[in-house]
């Protein structure tokens, strides 16, 4: 299995973990936590890492409206991007609301959902 495989079954197991309602993040031995999973810490390199539960109920912290995609999205446009936080982890997503429903700092849920144009599964961020 080569490392691409390895890291994209990683992200796989932790969009399957949300599917299923039981989202998990990455916390190595100094306490910082991380989601995507990783190898290491992105803050202190540490390789001493072990899976933690995330709550479901979070805040959006800030959205974008976006109007010219990748590729990857073109039958997707347009669409909410946002950050929101969960416990101590911020998660990128795509907020399932129009733009003129959406504030910073409403509460959202944590959810799985799918691109229109690659069919690939994807976080989404649902109106709480």
């Amino acid at each position: 299995m080569s490392d691409d495989e390895i890291q994209n079954d990683g992200y796989d197991q932790a969009l399957a973990a949300i599917g299923d309602g039981e989202p998990y993040a990455i916390e190595c031995s100094n306490g910082h936590t991380s989601m995507p999973p990783r190898r290491r810490c992105p803050e202190c390199g540490d390789d001493d890492l072990s899976e933690v539960d995330i709550p479901t109920d979070g805040e959006l912290l800030t959205y974008n409206v976006t109007h010219v995609p990748t590729p990857d999205f073109n039958e997707d446009v347009p669409f909410v991007l946002g950050i929101a936080e969960f416990g101590d982890v911020r998660l990128t997503g795509r907020v399932q609301a129009d733009a003129d429903e959406v504030d910073i700092g409403m509460p959202v849920e944590l959810g799985l959902g799918e691109s229109e144009t690659t069919e690939r599964p994807l976080i989404t961020f649902d109106l709480a």
